[in-house]
């Protein structure tokens, strides 16, 4: 049975339930994984049943002391919870530390010093850890190294390079794997059958017609990339018929460019003005065009066709070879993080898509 309803991590449960046996719960951690598969929904739960007052067997919580009341309710005082703010390209120093007439007297590294509210323990949580600016992660670094008595620091990001080495040398890595095609499947099939309000991106009426359809479940899990969170934005009709026609365009040579900036733009003007909104469709977007470009790479070096169906299909049309593969699989990379740094989205299309039409030109020496 999952943990706490967390699906596909049992490896990471057993680490934590071991340590916790032999009072070895480490003061620092960083989660490490694809975004989407359940690594901050893990954080919070794990926070919980560390403040339980009554901890049962394999790290579960009583669900019934005044701690866990408050931990489910997410007002406990003594978990805290920070992340960077949707406008903001990093997580602000002052979250740290404080604004400049408050230093170190508010803020996460002050709160941590502070004696726990209900217990003895408190736990801190950073969100986005992925978007530390150098001069923020530099002030962490004395707490992680050596946290309050009785405190936990968890990190979540989604890779070891994006984070300083300062930050790994002073965290236990937690390392998360993608979820499986079949657990993504299992999860949405549950999530629609009990009719949840699933994907961020609310536009789910094709589900909502069709419960039933196993098919269209599957084929947003094939497309997930083992992450949970892109596989609910894939249940969008209009994200799903796009990715098909996106490596149907990336597939077809020469590739058409202009023709693929202009449809990437009309399926953002779609999505309304919210940005968070319009961001969350540009990343379907590049992530799907980076498991075509790996895909492309696998089959033309070691023979290995992709399991998913739409790809499987149009992968054979790729005529470009392993090494305009790379390159564009590195336009594709550096699109993606721009629009993590909250870069204009139009100059990003048109940028990742000049680029695409002529990857030798451009590629880096």
């Amino acid at each position: 049975m999952a943990w706490q309803g967390i699906e596909g991590h049992d490896a990471v449960v057993e680490r934590f339930v071991a340590a916790q046996a032999l009072g070895r719960i480490a003061g620092s951690y960083l989660f490490i994984g694809p975004p989407g598969i359940g690594k901050s929904t893990f954080a919070q739960k794990l926070a919980g049943s560390l403040l339980c007052r009554s901890t049962g067997k394999g790290l579960l919580p009583c669900n019934a002391c005044s701690s866990c009341v408050q931990a489910k309710a997410g007002r406990h005082p003594d978990i805290d919870i920070v992340s960077k703010p949707e406008d903001r390209a990093t997580i602000p120093l002052e979250t740290f530390i404080g604004d400049a007439d408050h230093r170190m007297r508010e803020g996460l590294c002050w709160r941590l010093l502070l004696r726990p509210t209900m217990g003895s323990r408190k736990v801190a949580i950073i969100l986005d850890a992925d978007h530390l600016a150098e001069e923020a992660a530099n002030c962490l670094l004395k707490t992680l190294e050596e946290p309050p008595d009785g405190a936990v620091i968890v990190l979540v990001g989604t890779a070891l390079e994006r984070q300083l080495p300062t930050i790994r040398s002073r965290c236990q890595i937690v390392r998360f794997r993608p979820l499986t095609s079949e657990t993504v499947f299992s999860i949405l099939k549950h999530e629609t059958a009990r009719g949840t309000d699933i994907g961020q991106i609310q536009n789910d009426d094709a589900i909502k017609k069709e419960p039933d359809n196993d098919s269209l479940l599957w084929a947003c899990a094939q497309g997930s990339g083992g992450s949970l969170q892109r596989a609910r934005l894939l249940l969008d009709p209009m994200l799903a018929a796009f990715r098909c026609r996106l490596i149907s365009l990336l597939s077809h040579r020469p590739m058409h460019g202009v023709e693929l900036a202009d449809e990437t733009k009309l399926l953002l003007d779609a999505a309304g003005k919210e940005a968070p909104v319009r961001r969350a469709r540009l990343r379907i977007v590049l992530e799907s065009a980076i498991d075509f470009f790996r895909a492309a790479l696998r089959d033309d070096l070691a023979g290995e066709p992709p399991c998913d169906q739409v790809l499987a299909e149009l992968i054979n049309a790729w005529t470009g070879g392993s090494e305009e593969a790379v390159v564009s699989l590195r336009h594709t990379l550096d699109a993606l993080d721009a629009v993590n740094r909250n870069a204009n989205l139009t100059i990003v299309v048109d940028a990742w898509t000049a680029l695409l039409e002529q990857p030798r030109l451009t590629q880096t020496t």
